[in-house]
């Protein structure tokens, strides 16, 4: 079993179901939108082999209570960072915490390379794993001298520049996207700087009384605004769709990954209505909204887009 969350990105739970693991679902906490701590404790078990625990839109999801009763049981922390570059738990860059970590470098994120991302870990055997899964599983990607020594030993009839360990993928990055990805990363403090304030802004001149402005804002990186309603009132959320499709305000309902993953087709064909069990992220589902967050966004447009969402009655 590995534990994941229902909101987040198909490729999370994907992972989990094509390596032939159990994916076992955990609602999340309202305040940072990722996994609540206390409901993954409360469903580990002997079968459990990992946590993946995904930061949702710059919110750190990590708990110190988490890291250690997962060190406790010996259980393997994997964390999604896609969403959350440079966010922190308790001073240190998340992304460090995990036995594996993960970044996207999509366009729409923190920094891009158009397409492709960053696997991190501190385990030398798992790097070299991962350096020969990302190149179609070739032994020769290994920076491993001993590793590749053995695998030519073993299999001498095979030309060592082509033996395949693993029935992997082409995932490689290119020079160009590294160009890219690495002049944006001067700027990436900067750029969190600035998107966290935006999204402070943002919160302060929402209506309490129709939108949610209570979420832990301790070592975020926020590259969206998130726009929850308080209450599950649908009439409220159609009129709200309405205003901003008028004001051609560009909006995700049910956040930026398609919702409730348990109300996907790909899940309900293997567990059925389970998103029922849900309700947290259902409510994100039907009365949430992600707005793109950028570091040129100027402040008079921030408080006019909160004076148009303040408005719809």
């Amino acid at each position: 079993e590995v534990i994941v969350p229902p909101l987040g990105w198909v490729s999370d739970i994907a992972a989990v179901i094509q390596a032939g693991f159990t994916p076992v679902f955990v609602d999340i906490d309202p305040q940072h939108l990722g996994m609540d701590t206390k409901k993954i404790i409360s469903v580990l078990n002997e079968n459990t082999r990992a946590v993946l625990l995904i930061h949702v839109q710059g919110f750190n999801a990590l708990t110190t209570a988490l890291l250690d009763e997962l060190q406790r049981r010996d259980i393997f922390l994997i964390e999604d960072v896609c969403e959350s570059h440079g966010a922190t738990h308790k001073g240190l860059k998340l992304g460090n915490f995990g036995w594996a970590s993960n970044f996207s470098f999509y366009y729409a994120h923190h920094m891009s390379t158009i397409e492709g991302g960053m696997l991190c870990t501190n385990y030398f055997d798992l790097y070299q794993t991962f350096r020969m899964l990302r190149s179609h599983g070739m032994v020769r990607e290994s920076t491993s001298d001993t590793l590749k020594n053995t695998y030519e030993k073993q299999y001498w009839d095979l030309n060592p520049d082509f033996i395949f360990a693993f029935p992997a993928y082409n995932v490689r990055n290119n020079e160009i996207g590294a160009i890219m990805g690495r002049n944006q990363l001067k700027r990436l403090d900067e750029n969190i700087q600035l998107r966290n304030r935006n999204f402070k802004l943002f919160l302060d001149h929402l209506d309490v009384s129709k939108y949610r402005t209570d979420f832990s804002l301790e070592g975020r990186s926020n590259y969206a605004l998130n726009l929850i309603l308080q209450h599950a009132d649908m009439p409220f959320t159609e009129r709200l769709m309405k205003r901003m499709s008028d004001e051609k305000i560009e909006f995700r309902r049910g956040s930026a990954g398609g919702g409730n993953q348990l109300r996907q087709p790909y899940l309900k064909k293997l567990l059925g209505d389970t998103y029922k069990n849900y309700p947290e992220v259902d409510h994100i589902h039907f009365h949430g909204f992600y707005i793109g967050n950028f570091p040129s966004l100027e402040e008079g447009k921030i408080i006019k887009l909160c004076n148009i969402l303040n408005s719809v009655e």
